[in-house]
């Protein structure tokens, strides 16, 4: 029995990627960028899932991103939570928030859904903003290190490893749910919500399961991310931050765990090599986005992947 699928084979290239990668890393900084690539690859996995799978879109996604990283950095300052305790704590109130919002609004659809998530993500945006007694206002707030059972995460050497480790894992519970009847559901839901809900699917719980998972995902990846830097800013919820994540899904590829990692990648790196032309940054970046939705409208991965297909069948 032939024991490497496709599913399988990706996750031992991602292995084998982040083990060999450092052999070319000259300095600190290249750690720093690649530990940003793979929380940023985290992210849109879990957006991916609500996003390319569940066919539900979010502007708001970098808020539960703040939030994670805010909740962590408030329970470890100012009470003395336990780094792991805050982390998890965090994400379990973004989990409920995301449960409670996700109810009435992803009855939505279309663009009705996309300025009700936008919202989300503007109020959290400006709560972290105004109260400062809290927050730390504009200027934001600095925390320690990450620690655990004695045990301290210092240096993006070390945070590289660590964020290795949980992107390999993160896309194996994503290709583990997408494969399960959950997945499949979710599917079916993409496909068609009335079908769905003929052959017995309750469509309105499986989305908002997938908002909270994917909302979960982001709260993790905020509290890792804070504690790396050492210091946040509400920017970290910003808008921009929120249309940033979904370019990476679409780029990558909707309802692609790999594709998701690839589109995190490349708009984590682009931005750190056209630094030498930073004047032309956005509308290089914006040519990009066109060519790619022009010629590859399913995202860079999916759109190879079957031009391949096409290719051996043509043989």
């Amino acid at each position: 029995m032939n024991m490497m699928t496709p599913r399988t084979g990706g996750l031992a290239l991602l292995a084998v990627i982040i083990t060999v990668a450092p052999i070319g890393f000259t300095n600190t900084y290249f750690y720093d960028v690649a530990v940003n690539a793979m929380f940023n690859a985290i992210l849109c996995i879990g957006l991916n899932l609500l996003i390319g799978y569940a066919g539900q879109i979010s502007l708001g996604h970098a808020g539960f991103l703040a939030l994670g990283a805010y909740g962590s950095a408030i329970m470890t300052t100012a009470y003395g939570v336990p780094p792991i305790a805050a982390m998890l704590i965090s994400a379990t109130v973004v989990g409920l928030i995301a449960f409670v919002v996700g109810r009435p609004i992803l009855k939505l659809k279309g663009h009705y859904l996309a300025m009700a998530t936008l919202g989300i993500g503007i109020i959290i945006h400006i709560v972290l903003k105004t109260e400062s007694k809290i927050t730390g206002g504009p200027d934001g707030m600095s925390l320690d290190n990450f620690s655990m059972l004695g045990f301290t995460i210092m240096g993006d050497k070390m945070w590289y490893w660590v964020a290795g480790v949980l992107l390999i894992l993160s896309a194996w519970l994503a290709l583990n749910l997408i494969d399960s009847p959950v997945g499949r559901a979710l599917r079916a839901v993409h496909g068609s919500e009335v079908g769905a809900e003929v052959v017995g699917v309750d469509t309105s719980s499986y989305k908002v399961l997938v908002f909270v998972v994917s909302a979960v995902f982001a709260s993790l990846v905020g509290s890792l991310f804070a504690h790396k830097n050492g210091f946040i800013t509400p920017d970290i919820g910003s808008f921009f931050g929120s249309v940033h994540l979904v370019t990476m899904v679409v780029l990558g590829g909707m309802a692609s765990v790999f594709g998701s990692v690839i589109g995190a990648v490349i708009l984590t790196l682009l931005p750190q090599v056209l630094a030498a032309v930073e004047q032309y940054e956005a509308m290089i970046l914006g040519g990009i986005m066109m060519g790619t939705m022009i010629f590859m409208p399913k995202g860079l991965l999916p759109s190879i992947l079957a031009s391949l297909k096409r290719r051996e069948a043509g043989r």
